[in-house]
C-alpha cells in the first residue's frame, strides 16, 4: 500500500513538473512572437521554427502513428534514423527540383510573407496547444490561412472535403473486400513479421514522402519561396532533429488518436492504412498543385475503416462505440478548422 502510494505521489509531481514546462515554453514563445514580429528576417525563422515542430507533432498521427504503434520494440533512434534519412532526401529533392523551393510548388498561389504580426507567428503556438489537448486539427488551415485570401481558402476548403469522402468511401471498399477475402479463406493469426516488417517499412517510407510533399508547404509558408543551399540545410537540419524528438516520445499524448482504433498495432492493418493513405494522397497531390489537410483525408480513411469493420462485425453494441470514435475526431479537427478561420478573420 506505502510503495502504491509512493508511485502515485511520483507520478503526480512528474505531471506537475510536465505541465509547468509546457506553459513556462509556451509563455517564452509568446513573448518573443510579441518581440519580434515587426522583424521580418529573424521573425520568419521564428514561425518556421514553431511551425516546423508543431506541425510534425500534430501530423505525426497520420503519418507515423500507425508505425510507431505497432513497431514498439523497436529503439526510437532507430526508428529515427529511417524516417529522418527519408525527410532529408525527400526535401533535398524538392529543393533541387523546383529551383530551391522544398514545398513542391505548392506554395504558388501564396505570396511569400514580407511582413509579419503577431498573430501569424502566434498561429503556430496556438497549434501547439491544441496537440496538448490531443485534438488532430487541420495544419495546413491553422498554418497557411493566415497568408491566404479568401479564393484560396475556399478552394482549400473544397479540395479538402472532396479528400475526406474520396478516403471515406475508399476505405470502406479496401476494408469491406479485405473482411471478405479474410471470411472466405481460413487466414492464419502467426504471419512472416519479417516479411510484413519489410512490407510496412516500403508503405510507411511511400506514405511519409508522399505527406512531406503535401504538408511541407504548411511550414515553409514562413521563407523565402527560393532558399539557398545553406538556408535550405539549416530548415531540414532543424525538421531532422524535429522528427528525432517526435520519436523519441512515441509520438507524445495525441498518439491516442490512432491507438484508440481497432487492430491498429498489428503490422498487416498498419500496413495497409499507410499503403491506401499514401494511394489517395498522392492522386490530390497530382490533381493540383492547391494545399489541402491532409488530417481530414486521415480521419476520413480511419472512419471508413472503423465502419466497414464494425459492419462485419454484425454487432450492434460496436456502432456506438464506432459512432464516438468517428463523431470525437470530427469534433477535434473542426474545432481546429474553426480557430483558424477565426485567425483569418482577425488578421483581415
Amino acid at each position: 500500500m506505502t510503495a502504491w502510494i509512493y508511485k502515485k505521489h511520483n507520478s503526480i509531481l512528474d505531471g506537475i513538473q510536465r505541465e509547468s514546462r509546457f506553459l513556462l515554453t509556451l509563455s517564452l514563445l509568446v513573448v518573443l512572437a510579441a518581440l519580434l514580429y515587426p522583424y521580418p528576417t529573424i521573425a520568419m525563422w521564428l514561425g518556421f521554427g514553431i511551425a516546423g515542430y508543431s506541425a510534425i507533432g500534430n501530423d505525426s498521427i497520420q503519418t507515423l502513428g500507425t508505425f510507431i504503434s505497432s513497431n514498439k520494440q523497436i529503439k526510437w533512434w532507430i526508428l529515427w534514423l529511417f524516417i529522418g534519412g527519408i525527410l532529408v532526401l525527400t526535401h533535398m529533392y524538392g529543393w533541387a527540383a523546383h529551383d530551391g523551393d522544398f514545398s513542391y510548388g505548392r506554395l504558388t498561389r501564396i505570396p511569400q510573407p514580407t511582413s509579419f504580426t503577431f498573430l501569424t507567428l502566434a498561429a503556430p503556438i496556438v497549434l501547439l496547444v491544441l496537440t496538448k489537448m490531443r485534438m488532430p486539427v487541420s495544419t495546413t488551415f491553422l498554418l497557411l490561412s493566415a497568408f491566404s485570401n479568401t479564393v484560396v481558402i475556399q478552394k482549400m476548403l473544397i479540395k479538402t472535403f472532396v479528400g475526406y469522402i474520396a478516403a471515406f468511401c475508399v476505405a470502406i471498399v479496401v476494408w469491406s473486400l479485405i473482411a471478405y477475402i479474410y471470411r472466405k479463406k481460413d487466414v492464419p493469426k502467426k504471419y512472416n513479421v519479417k516479411r510484413w516488417r519489410a512490407l510496412q517499412a516500403a508503405s510507411t517510407s511511400f506514405l511519409w514522402c508522399t505527406w512531406i510533399m503535401h504538408d511541407t508547404a504548411n511550414v515553409a509558408v514562413f521563407l523565402p519561396r527560393s532558399l539557398s543551399f545553406p538556408e535550405a540545410l539549416l530548415a531540414v537540419t532543424y525538421l531532422f532533429l524535429v522528427v528525432g524528438f517526435v520519436l523519441r516520445r512515441r509520438g507524445g499524448a495525441i498518439q491516442q488518436i490512432v491507438t484508440e482504433k481497432a487492430d491498429i498495432t498489428d503490422v498487416r492493418s498498419a500496413t495497409m492504412i499507410d499503403f491506401v493513405y499514401a494511394i489517395v494522397l498522392l492522386f490530390f497531390k497530382e490533381w493540383n498543385n492547391l494545399p489541402m489537410s491532409t488530417t481530414w483525408v486521415f480521419l476520413g480513411l480511419l472512419a471508413g475503416r472503423e465502419i466497414a469493420l464494425t459492419m462485419l462485425s454484425r454487432k450492434e453494441e460496436p456502432y456506438k462505440t464506432t459512432a464516438r470514435l468517428v463523431g470525437k475526431d470530427i469534433m477535434r479537427a473542426s474545432f481546429g478548422l474553426l480557430i483558424s478561420l477565426l485567425i483569418v478573420l482577425f488578421i483581415s
